[in-house]
């Protein structure tokens, strides 16, 4: 049985970061791109060699990487718990209760978020609004807040239309940036996006009323002006962050807002998107009151489920209706290729992650194909194919050649470089 005891604990040493680290969603930049300083990845071997694997408890989150070790959150007697294994061989080092589990239609009971580690602190929240910041050495906690008791947001609850995380849980990632950490909420009042700082757990601002959405913040400079771009339930936003003031915000309505997608920046553009809305890109401009945010274009046809695209010199790249992987202009919107029926036989619920990898894309499918593909806007080439794992909803992590998956019953440690 969990209970509220760290289990298995290994005191973990504070090493420096390593330049091969990934430890938060979509890896160091935030984006889906494997550093620069990585070995580049020019084919897969054509039977996957699994370093390492271990059990895991259904979930639909990520694993990340730093200083030589992997968190990610388990399902273990119906509790979100974290885990903090090595990254060499999948020794268990600790384990810690964060909450109870939440259940819905949309997936078996499990966690479904994703760790970010920062130096010395790794930071959780669990589905039902539970939010920590715990010691990587051991696990235990340097400070709590709860979404719901401490600012208001909804429990989480699947009923009637009930929107965003206030249907299916507390998903969205926060962003570290300084000493400041930037969380999407979901509270009221003024609490849709939370400014904390990191050590402490002070807060510095509070702003919006919006639901969340399941999309974690995005900082860039935009029209010239450095912005979070959040992702909401119900709109997109632009706020500053200083203050947490509102730049700018465009409305934009799905289906039970099921707003999924991590926003990509290409210039001044935003790309969006979701399974009813299509793939839409905002542009951001300077007025004279300020900045404003239009519709530039939108693709109906081309409504990015719960995959988040990438972005290379310009195009966007991700996973469409009817299993069609497709490459799109992002400025303009013009579609540059759509290779229909892509992904058949690879998908279940039609889900698929994106790494770009210096010239190609390395694409993870539903059912563990692992895919290696040139991010041409010019024609889709298929460079190497493997089976990574079993059933997956997550992003891997990459990390010194080898790629960490926590598939939806296992976490697995795959070599992808020769």
């Amino acid at each position: 049985m969990v209970n509220s005891a760290i289990l298995a604990m290994v005191m973990i040493p504070v090493l420096a970061p390593a330049s091969s680290d990934w430890p938060r969603w979509r890896g160091p930049t935030g984006d889906g791109h494997i550093p620069r300083t990585e070995a580049v990845l020019r084919t897969l071997l054509a039977e996957p060699r699994v370093a390492w694997k271990a059990p895991a408890g259904h979930g639909s989150g990520s694993a990340v990487v730093s200083r030589g070790c992997v968190y990610y959150l388990d399902n273990r007697d119906d509790k979100e718990v974290l885990c903090a294994v090595r990254s060499s061989d999948g020794k268990a080092l600790w384990a810690v209760p964060i909450d109870e589990v939440y259940a819905d239609s949309g997936s078996p009971p499990g966690p479904r978020g994703t760790p970010t580690v920062d130096g010395e602190r790794v930071y959780v929240g669990s589905c039902r609004g539970e939010f920590r910041c715990l010691k990587v050495a051991d696990g235990s906690v340097v400070w709590r807040t709860s979404f719901v008791q401490n600012f208001g947001a909804p429990p989480p609850v699947e009923v009637g239309d009930n929107p965003g995380a206030k249907r299916h849980g507390y998903t969205a990632s926060p962003l570290i940036v300084g000493n400041r950490l930037y969380v999407t909420v979901g509270g009221t009042p003024d609490a849709a996006v939370v400014c904390f700082e990191k050590t402490t757990g002070e807060v510095l601002w509070r702003s919006q009323d919006d639901i969340a959405g399941h999309a974690g913040p995005v900082l860039a400079a935009i029209a010239g002006v450095r912005q979070l771009v959040c992702f909401m339930a119900e709109a997109v936003l632009g706020l500053s962050p200083e203050d947490g003031r509102l730049l700018w915000r465009l409305p934009v309505r799905s289906t039970l807002g099921r707003h999924v997608t991590t926003p990509v920046i290409v210039g001044d553009t935003v790309v969006i998107g979701s399974h009813t809305s299509g793939l839409i890109g905002i542009r951001v401009s300077r007025s004279a009151a300020g900045l404003e945010a239009k519709q530039a274009w939108r693709d109906a046809s081309l409504g990015v489920d719960f995959s988040s695209p990438v972005a290379r010199d310009g195009y966007v790249y991700c996973i469409g209706p009817g299993g069609r992987l497709f490459c799109v202009d992002a400025r303009s919107g013009a579609r540059a290729w759509v290779q229909d029926g892509f992904f058949r036989g690879m998908l279940d619920a039609g889900f698929a992650s994106f790494l770009v990898a210096g010239a190609n894309l390395l694409i993870l499918a539903e059912r563990g194909d692992l895919l290696l593909v040139r991010a041409s806007n010019k024609e889709c080439t298929i460079l190497a194919r493997t089976k990574a794992c079993g059933r997956t909803w997550c992003t891997p992590a990459y990390s010194g050649g080898r790629l960490f998956v926590r598939a939806n019953t296992e976490l697995v440690c795959v070599e992808v470089l020769r």
